[in-house]
């Protein structure tokens, strides 16, 4: 592992099953067996022998009956009240005891359920209780039912109001700043010019409008919607990718500043010279839901393509620099002093990586001492 954690997880279907299952508190115990034995599961004692059972005892049945685990989700992690939050997960004794299911705990590169899987019972059965988490999920969801419509993105009127204000607050910012600069009443930022310190003000509140209406669209509805919770689950998008379908798409950047390139004192022959409203340095104020205007199209169009050019320049470059540093780096190696030295002993660093922490031994680069401390007792 690079970082002490799972190279390999759970994705999007299988997150999204697993979410929506470690929350469902009522499933026929006839449909939880056919959806274990879809999964792979031959033995069914350790599930209750009652004619409902819940989620959180079908995820049980995959886990060994020794195996103890307690970790964050996507939802305690933000809260910060770890146990005292009921999406917090607690595993006892093999028994999922309360939590919810999502990219945090079961996704590749974040998922630090299986990386204690790994550490306590090798590579074979992680791979095995990981390859019928997956399919649990993606059969849960057929159980079930997971369809993303278009009508996932409509705003009720209450919530395009406050969308609308908060475009509106910003729009008037701007033009504030663009007069008191226009006055010579902009005071510099420490290190910048008038003109840069009015650029980043104004893609500051821009960014901060877009960011105030997707919080306003968290907050439309009860998170029911299948859009919305793969976006909460952590299985594809997240809450800015949904804003800026149903609300706003927000300011365009180019190089980590507003678009100022195309015609001469102009981004586009529509505009006046020297214009300095968001519209025509590549705001783009429409949802994709609701469709862009031609102006707002050819803005979307030129960091799409910008991006693309990006992608196809930077990749060849990074593949060719990594292949000199591997060459370059060749003879490195740790000593029995725990330094890292050359062929020729000259000490390149005191201690690997600066802290001396071996990575697979790690979570997220870093040693958890209170863990350790767990697994000797």
């Amino acid at each position: 592992p690079r970082y002490g954690l799972s190279v390999i997880g759970c994705i999007q279907d299988a997150i999204s099953g697993n979410y929506l299952l470690s929350q469902e508190e009522a499933i026929p115990r006839h449909v939880a067996i056919r959806m274990l034995a879809q999964a792979g599961v031959m033995e069914f004692k350790t599930l209750p022998n009652k004619n409902t059972v819940s989620g959180r005892e079908i995820f049980s049945v995959l886990l060994p009956s020794d195996f103890n685990f307690s970790g964050h989700s996507r939802r305690s992690k933000k809260s910060g009240k770890e146990e005292k939050d009921p999406s917090y997960v607690i595993i006892k004794k093999g028994k999922l005891q309360q939590g919810i299911l999502d990219r945090a705990n079961l996704g590749e590169g974040s998922g630090l359920l299986l990386r204690n899987l790994h550490k306590q019972y090798g590579p074979d059965q992680t791979i095995d209780i990981l390859e019928k988490i997956f399919r649990l999920g993606v059969h849960y969801l057929l159980y079930r039912g997971f369809t993303a419509g278009i009508a996932d993105t409509d705003l009720d009127k209450d919530t395009w109001a406050q969308v609308n204000a908060e475009l509106n607050k910003a729009d008037e910012d701007v033009r504030i700043l663009i007069n008191d600069y226009a006055a010579g009443n902009l005071e510099a930022l420490p290190g910048r010019t008038v003109e840069e310190t009015l650029e980043i003000r104004i893609l500051e509140n821009l960014n901060n409008a877009r960011n105030k209406a997707g919080s306003v669209v968290q907050q439309q509805g009860t998170g029911t919607s299948h859009t919305r919770i793969m976006a909460d689950s952590g299985a594809r998008g997240n809450i800015i990718n949904l804003a800026q379908m149903s609300a706003v798409v927000g300011q365009q950047a180019m190089r980590g500043k507003r678009i100022d390139k195309g015609y001469y004192q102009r981004t586009l022959s529509c505009f006046r010279k020297g214009d300095l409203l968001p519209e025509s340095r590549g705001f783009i104020r429409s949802g994709f839901r609701k469709g862009l205007n031609p102006k707002e199209f050819f803005f979307q169009a030129m960091t799409g393509r910008d991006s693309l050019m990006d992608t196809a320049l930077r990749t060849p470059k990074s593949g060719y620099l990594y292949r000199r540093l591997a060459n370059a780096m060749q003879d490195l190696k740790v000593e029995y002093d725990g330094s890292v030295r050359d062929s020729a002993g000259r000490i390149v660093q005191f201690a690997y990586g600066e802290d001396g922490i071996d990575v697979s031994k790690s979570e997220s680069g870093t040693l958890n001492v209170k863990r350790a401390l767990e697994v000797e007792q």
